[in-house]
């Protein structure tokens, strides 16, 4: 077994998209070889109605696949191929673009006004992204949840886990999607396979994530699973983790306990030309597809 070093430890950046929805993004728009297969990760979390209720209006996606994660209020979607529907607590939304597809995304809050959500851009391989879209909704009870002796808690989203297997399927990048609670003081290790990119999205608590670097910074060394290593300290709110690579990741819970995101999958290692919402792997592919957006031949019609 090997612990995965941490490469980066750092804050999700304030972010203004849409028509004025504030958020903070964790990454995206840079060197998207870092965690290949994957783009753009945005936290959307709100306690007022005005910072998010103008929502995301029509806008194209190519090429990648949305993955949408709501925790409090709803998310109502449509597109331009007729589908349509909403989003509430709990629910998923795994959109595939493929080869094109105009859509919008309305969030509303809660009983006391809160919105809250995740949204995760994967990349497809070159295969792939002219393929037809598709949608894979899915309700927060159809997602299982494990619950150690502990008191760790992980609902699997996507992947297999702990012997549970997640409801979204047929993914290009085949990705580990948990959503993960660790009671306070609690220390837990979680595999992941060595051969996949991972990072960590903590979002509420604090936790110190277990490095296999060599100390640099704040670190500090404590005995976990009965052998000493790197205890970076402490990973709060908002803080992305990105792992290199091994296959366990071992995290001490905070006095609160931990609440995060831990996704992985398998790099697609191809070249990316990248342009907002629409990816694709060449320069003349990318302006084919604005090429396309604009003489109204995006859309492929629907069968």
């Amino acid at each position: 077994m090997s612990i995965r070093p941490i490469l980066e430890s750092r804050s999700a950046v304030p972010t203004m998209e849409g028509a004025g929805v504030k958020l903070h993004r964790a990454f995206g728009f840079q060197d998207p070889s870092e965690l290949d297969p994957f783009l753009l990760f945005d936290d959307f979390r709100n306690n007022h109605p005005r910072d998010f209720e103008k929502g995301f209006p029509w806008h194209p996606h190519r090429g990648i696949e949305t993955i949408t994660y709501v925790l409090n209020g709803t998310v109502d979607h449509s597109d331009s191929l007729g589908n349509n529907g909403s989003l509430g607590a709990g629910d998923v939304q795994w959109m595939t673009a493929g080869s094109g597809i105009l859509h919008q995304e309305m969030p509303h809050g809660n009983a006391q006004g809160q919105m809250h959500g995740f949204q995760l851009w994967g990349n497809l391989p070159s295969a792939l992204k002219m393929t037809a879209p598709r949608y894979q909704d899915v309700q927060g009870s159809e997602i299982p949840e494990v619950i150690d002796d502990d008191g760790t808690r992980v609902k699997v989203i996507t992947g297999e886990f702990w012997g549970k297997r997640g409801p979204v399927d047929g993914i290009a990048a085949d990705p580990q999607y948990l959503d993960v609670f660790v009671p306070a003081g609690v220390r837990k290790t979680f595999r992941i396979d060595t051969y996949r990119r991972a990072f960590a999205y903590v979002f509420e608590g604090t936790a110190a994530f277990a490095d296999a670097s060599p100390p640099s910074g704040i670190l500090l060394e404590k005995e976990v699973m009965g052998e000493e290593v790197n205890i970076r300290d402490m990973s709060g709110d908002r803080t992305l983790i990105r792992f290199g690579t091994g296959d366990e990741v071992t995290v001490q819970a905070g006095e609160q306990g931990v609440r995060f995101l831990l996704i992985s999958g398998a790099p697609i290692e191809e070249p990316v030309a990248w342009h907002g919402p629409i990816v694709m792997n060449t320069r003349a592919e990318l302006q084919q597809a604005i090429s396309d957006l604009n003489n109204g031949t995006f859309i492929s019609p629907a069968h």
